[in-house]
């Protein structure tokens, strides 16, 4: 069984690009996954795992996801190899992403965009009125207002 489930950060925008033979979307990216000791004394390392997603999903990720945000993906892993300009053998080991989830909280993605777009606080409602052309999935401020979880 090949299966990869991470968590992490997205290091950079993803990149974005066509593939050659088929002409379908494919969407490379990093993620930086924090490993779960911290030696005394020393800083929590990372581990930066190169990630590949394809036609839909690439679709998915270059509308949504940008540099920063936190994510839980599925996949499997996958070695290739290449050669070089120099005639060296090079291999490379990457990540199929094969489902991708939010792992930041809408609050948190809410809080980070009004100090990023703006120079006041901005809430839910006011930013559904002023993407009332746009289809809307924001769920009313009621519904976050406890952090609780009911189990």
């Amino acid at each position: 069984m090949n299966k990869v489930i991470l968590l992490g950060r997205l290091t950079k925008d993803p990149d974005i690009r066509y593939s050659q033979a088929n002409n379908f979307k494919v969407a490379n990216f990093t993620l930086a996954v924090n490993r779960k000791f911290v030696k005394e004394g020393e800083e929590r390392q990372a581990d930066f795992i190169n990630i590949v997603a394809f036609s839909k999903l690439a679709e998915f990720v270059e509308k949504y996801l940008k540099q920063g945000l936190q994510i839980s993906l599925c996949g499997r892993l996958q070695t290739r190899t290449y050669d070089d300009n120099n005639g060296q053998r090079r291999y490379i080991t990457e990540v199929i992403s094969e489902e991708i989830y939010f792992a930041d909280s809408l609050k948190k993605q809410q809080a980070d965009e009004s100090v990023l777009f703006s120079s006041t606080p901005v809430n839910s409602t006011n930013k559904q009125n002023a993407n009332s052309n746009e289809e809307s999935t924001m769920l009313p401020d009621e519904f976050y207002a406890s952090d609780d979880l009911p189990f």
